[in-house]
C-alpha cells in the first residue's frame, strides 16, 4: 500500500507511543570444525545486522535555489543529530542503522557525499552530520529521479551491513525530465524488495521556467514511491522544511507509517501523467 500525507498529519510523538576461537581442532584422521564455530558466525552476522539500510537521495537540480539547498543540507544534518532521532534509533531491535547520502541531478550526475556509515548513537550521528555539512553545496542541470533510483539500487550490494529493511529516500522539487521513465526504475527497485519513500518539495509556485508542476505530491505517490508502507511527506512551507525531514527520518528508522493516510483514488490509473516532466522538457526545447 502506498501512503500520502502532509507533515501536519504526522504526530512525531506517536513514533515513540561470542565464543573463543583459540581451540581450533588439532590435526587428526578426521577434521572436526570447532564446536563454537556456529555461535561465532552467528555473532558476526548479528554484529553486521542493522534495522534499516537507508539511502538518502537528494535533488540538487537548478530548480532548487541556493537557500533551499542550504536548508535541505542543514535539515538532514540536524535530523540525524536530533534527540528524537536518537531515541527512535534505540527503539529498534538492533539499535543501529546504515546510511549513505548522495546528491543527484541528470541521469549521469550522482555524487556520493556520505559513503555507507553505521549510525548507532550520538558520536556516529554527529560524525555523519559533520560530513554532510562540510561538503560544498553544488547545483546541476536536469532532473532524473529514474537515474537516482537506478544509481541507488546497487549501493545496497556495496553496504557491509545487512538491514531488516532497505529504503531509498528521494527528495526533489520537480518531476523526472531526463533518463528512463521513472516508473520503470521504481518497479525495478520494488522487484528487489526495496521501499521508496518521497519528500516532494513544493515551497514555490509552479513555474514553466523551472518546469515545476502542480500536484507534485500526487506525482510522487503515483509515479515515484512504492513498496510496503511507502509514504510521502510534502513540504509546502519553507519554515517547515527541517521539521519535515526530521519527521520522515524518524518514521523510516522506526519503520512506521502514518495513522491517517490519504488513500489513492479508486481507479488504478495515476492521477498525474508519469511522463509529464519529459513532455514539458520536449515542449520547451523541442526534443
Amino acid at each position: 500500500m502506498r501512503l500520502l500525507f502532509s507533515i501536519g498529519a504526522v504526530l512525531v510523538a506517536g513514533i515513540f507511543a561470542g565464543g573463543d576461537v583459540a581451540g581450533i581442532a588439532a590435526p587428526g584422521p578426521k577434521f572436526e570444525p570447532p564446536k563454537n564455530e556456529p555461535q561465532r558466525l552467528a555473532a558476526d552476522r548479528d554484529a553486521q545486522t542493522v534495522d534499516v539500510e537507508l539511502i538518502l537521495a537528494v535533488d540538487v537540480s537548478y530548480s532548487m535555489d541556493m537557500d533551499e539547498l542550504a536548508i535541505q543540507r542543514e535539515g538532514y544534518a540536524q535530523a540525524i543529530q536530533s534527540k528524537e532521532f536518537l531515541q527512535a534509533l534505540k527503539l529498534g531491535p538492533n539499535g543501529r542503522i546504515a546510511v549513505t547520502y548522495f546528491e543527484w541531478a541528470a541521469s549521469s550526475d550522482q555524487k556520493i557525499i556520505i559513503p555507507w556509515r553505521l549510525v548507532d548513537g550520538p558520536e556516529t550521528a554527529d560524525a555523519v552530520a559533520a560530513e554532510i555539512m562540510k561538503t560544498p553545496i553544488r547545483r546541476a542541470s536536469r532532473t532524473s529521479i529514474s537515474g537516482a533510483i537506478t544509481f541507488a539500487m546497487p549501493l545496497f550490494d556495496e553496504d557491509p551491513y545487512r538491514g531488516l529493511r532497505r529504503v531509498i529516500d528521494i527528495s526533489g522539487d520537480g518531476p523526472n525530465n531526463n533518463g528512463g521513465p521513472v516508473t520503470v526504475a521504481r518497479d525495478a527497485a520494488l522487484e528487489k524488495g526495496i521501499v521508496i519513500n518521497g519528500l516532494p518539495i513544493m515551497v514555490k509556485e509552479p513555474s514553466y521556467s523551472t518546469m515545476d508542476i502542480d500536484n507534485l505530491d500526487f506525482y510522487y505517490e503515483d509515479c515515484v514511491i512504492g513498496g510496503p508502507g511507502s509514504f510521502v511527506i510534502t513540504i509546502k512551507d519553507r519554515d517547515k522544511f527541517k521539521e519535515a525531514i526530521r519527521t520522515k527520518l524518524l518514521m523510516e528508522v522506526a519503520g512506521r507509517t502514518p495513522e491517517r493516510p490519504v488513500m489513492r483514488v479508486a481507479d488504478k490509473e495515476p492521477r498525474v501523467n508519469c511522463l509529464i516532466g519529459e513532455k514539458i522538457w520536449s515542449d520547451r526545447w523541442g526534443r
